[in-house]
């Protein structure tokens, strides 16, 4: 994918390792301080975007842990996942 796709792709449709992948890019090209002024504020917001939807993708999953439990007669049951 090239990085001017990447970067009209709709955030909502990324998966959470492609976000965390933009993410990082933005990161590092923001620290290099290369980048034009606007061209800076646009990745940053971009960032921002990126890191919110990758903290949502994060509690999702988190949502669906479940640990699995041993009663003491033997059974093996489920239950959601203390926080």
């Amino acid at each position: 994918m090239t990085a001017k796709k990447e970067k009209n792709e709709p955030i909502e449709s990324l998966s959470f390792e492609n976000a965390l992948i933009q993410l990082e890019k933005i990161v590092r090209d923001l620290e290099t301080g290369q980048a034009p002024l606007e061209k800076s504020i646009s990745a940053y917001e971009r960032g921002i975007a990126l890191k919110k939807h990758c903290e949502e993708k994060l509690r999702d999953a988190q949502a669906k842990i479940e640990k699995i439990t041993v009663s003491q007669n033997g059974t093996i049951s489920t239950e959601p996942l203390d926080e």
